[in-house]
């Protein structure tokens, strides 16, 4: 096992830069998740550390090596990709050895590792089986167990669950992360579903535009996301942001709504145009609340998921609220309900830069 130390690390393509000066620390041990959407440069900055992409300037060290300039077969590491790539004639078995045989192990080494991994992912019984006769959680389960059987200093995950289903997914994240309580192997992975890094990670990164916007533990970014971008990518469904100014009598909306504000607003901030930011289940029902009108109910058991929309104002997109209910609501589209947020979870951020005030 090893640390990653990726210190001001750019790739540029010509005059393109795709990675703008990045630094991260990752400890012995760690899982760390690289989150963030599609073009945000986290899969670019793995296959960096990977070594299959040229470092355009900065430093990359692996333990106390810096890798800048170390072949990828020589940096110890072994990485999990979205497609499989199971070489379809040989069995399962075959396909997880390879690499030990391709470095000349010896034979019951390899027999060794490969029944020690198939034991961890529970893929004993189908090590004589060939991949076509795997389902797609199976397979992926193979491309991991070719990783666990070189015992790599770090495992870099590039979206590995991307095709799976719903399913199969929730179970493949269970079982990654129990490979990790057991491995304690330094993990890096990519994923641009944030349900991924937050159930999965022990520290999330946060990328936009080749950028980091915040590091830290999945509560911490929950909790306390440091802007706009990070609130609004971090939880499912997504924040509510509400824009407006801050008064000595609460927040009073662009559409003249008032709502209530916490003891933690900023001092010397009465009339500043700033952004509202209640997470969907901090909204509950309360006869002191603000009228809305519901434009959609979803009901999915265990909760309810409703849009809603101030009373007499125009149906802007751009004003609607998704509230997140855990009780059974008879309100159907059309109808007024009272919303108020919890005071205590609100967030407010800079109108202008989207920062946390």
């Amino acid at each position: 096992m090893a640390s990653v130390s990726i210190r001001n690390v750019r790739k540029s393509y010509g005059p393109l830069e795709i990675i703008k000066g990045v630094d991260i620390d990752i400890q012995d041990g760690e899982f760390v998740i690289l989150v963030g959407p599609s073009g945000c440069g986290k899969s670019t900055l793995l296959r960096m550390i990977a070594g299959l992409e040229e470092i355009s300037s900065g430093e990359i060290a692996i333990g106390e090596r810096v890798v800048n300039e170390v072949l990828p077969k020589e940096r110890d590491i072994a990485m999990v990709f979205q497609n499989y790539a199971l070489y379809p004639h040989m069995t399962i078995a075959e396909n997880m050895g390879f690499s030990l045989k391709l470095k000349k192990a010896d034979k019951g080494e390899i027999l060794s590792k490969v029944q020690r991994a198939a034991e961890i992912l529970g893929l004993g019984p189908l090590l004589e089986r060939f991949p076509r006769q795997l389902s797609g959680g199976q397979r992926q389960r193979v491309a991991m167990g070719r990783a666990i059987v070189r015992d790599p200093k770090v495992f870099l995950f590039d979206e590995p669950l991307s095709n799976l289903d719903a399913k199969l997914r929730v179970q493949m994240r269970t079982e990654i992360k129990e490979m990790h309580q057991r491995l304690k192997t330094t993990t890096v992975y990519v994923t641009h579903d944030q349900i991924e890094a937050m159930t999965m990670a022990d520290k999330i990164v946060v990328m936009h535009d080749g950028i980091i916007e915040q590091i830290g533990a999945p509560l911490d970014l929950y909790d306390k996301p440091a802007n706009m971008f990070v609130a609004g990518f971090i939880g499912s469904p997504s924040m509510n942001f509400i824009r407006g100014q801050i008064g000595a009598d609460g927040f009073t909306t662009e559409a003249g709504g008032k709502l209530p504000l916490n003891g933690s607003t900023p001092a010397a901030s009465d009339g500043r145009p700033a952004v509202y930011g209640v997470r969907p289940e901090h909204l509950r029902l309360a006869d002191d609340g603000v009228p809305h009108e519901v434009i959609v109910i979803e009901p999915t058991g265990s909760e309810t998921q409703m849009i809603v929309r101030p009373v007499g104002h125009a149906t802007d997109k751009r004003g609607g609220l998704t509230c997140l209910l855990r009780e059974r609501i008879s309100a159907k589209p059309g109808e007024v309900v009272k919303i108020a947020p919890d005071p205590a979870m609100i967030h407010l951020f800079d109108h202008e830069h989207g920062r946390r005030l």
